[in-house]
């Protein structure tokens, strides 16, 4: 399998929730831009996976990232993103969002798992109140320290900003 065997259109990916849900399966679901794939995505990730059978990442399309970051984001586009996280091993499913929020994505899909950094107030959890009301639940993953993608943004531009791009 490769990992674009693992990216599925939304719809595809409902009816395979479905599914999955029939068997009895109990599906994860988190969200996020995944602009320049790091440690902490990967141990969030491999975190989450371990809440459930099958661990589904929407990944948010270039508008959405935009809209949140601003103009300057993403650095990655979208078709990159997407299938760089679905090449990761706990990563069973992937799909491409182009709304704000995952709130329509999460309604779809009732994840039994809503996973999301523990830096997000539970209150502030996009479709906590819906998971939970299906009889879901809610888990916040601690951050790794120091990584992030404003980090490794910032520390290209104080080693490289003047200079330029590097040759190949």
């Amino acid at each position: 399998m490769t990992a674009r065997d693992k990216i599925r259109k939304t719809e595809d990916l409902a009816d395979l929730c479905e599914s999955l849900h029939g068997r009895g399966r109990r599906i994860v679901f988190t969200n996020g831009c995944f602009d320049l794939l790091h440690v902490g995505h990967l141990r969030y990730l491999e975190a989450a996976r371990e809440l459930g059978d099958h661990l589904v990442v929407g990944v948010n399309s270039d508008a959405s990232v935009q809209q949140i970051k601003g103009s300057l984001r993403p650095i990655t586009v979208e078709s990159e993103r997407v299938e760089m996280v679905a090449a990761l091993h706990c990563v069973d499913y992937v799909t491409l969002f182009a709304t704000p929020d995952p709130l329509p994505l999460i309604k779809l899909l009732k994840p039994d798992v809503l996973v999301k950094g523990a830096d997000w107030a539970i209150d502030r959890i996009v479709g906590a109140s819906e998971v939970l009301s299906w009889g879901g639940e809610i888990a916040r993953i601690p951050l790794v320290p120091e990584s992030s993608t404003t980090r490794i943004i910032d520390r290209i531009l104080k080693r490289f900003g003047e200079k330029g791009v590097i040759s190949e």
